[in-house]
């Protein structure tokens, strides 16, 4: 398979984007409060790590056939009563990696309709419903934890 020039580009910023996913959920991992956040963001970041893997055979010329299955959707407990400084803390990188999530959904909605191999726009197409898979996971520990209705700043997220 040979890629053209645009294809290129557009793997070279999907990859950028893995990386930064994967960097910040492992940095996030290590400084949540909550133990369940903490095994959230490490489980993402091994998936983003994928991403990052596939992405890169794609550019070797080798796209690998998606995974069959799906990402399972963890339930949370609450884990904060009151408005806690650790609550806040967890809260900010909530609200980071969802923005991170929707900012990566949107950059591989562009790139299927710009790859010309079916193969990889399939592979690209289910990268892109595990991330929004990821923001459904962050919007529900935040829901369960009083997150989602008064973001850092004061602002509702949506």
């Amino acid at each position: 398979m040979q890629l053209t020039q645009k294809e290129s580009g557009l793997l070279k910023d999907l990859k950028g984007q893995e990386k930064l996913c994967a960097e910040k959920y492992t940095q996030y991992s290590s400084r949540a409060a909550d133990p369940q956040l903490k095994n959230l963001f490490t489980q993402i970041a091994q998936i983003e790590q994928q991403h990052l893997e596939t992405l890169t055979q794609i550019e070797t010329g080798t796209p690998p056939a998606p995974s069959g299955g799906s990402q399972a959707q963890p339930s949370f407990t609450a884990a904060y009563t009151g408005d806690t400084p650790e609550k806040q803390a967890d809260c900010y990188l909530c609200s980071d990696v969802l923005a991170t999530e929707k900012h990566a959904s949107s950059l591989y909605d562009t790139c299927i309709f710009e790859f010309q191999d079916e193969a990889v726009r399939n592979t690209l197409n289910h990268i892109q419903k595990e991330e929004q898979g990821h923001g459904k996971m962050i919007f529900d520990y935040m829901s369960v934890n009083g997150m989602y209705e008064a973001q850092p700043g004061g602002s509702a997220q949506g």
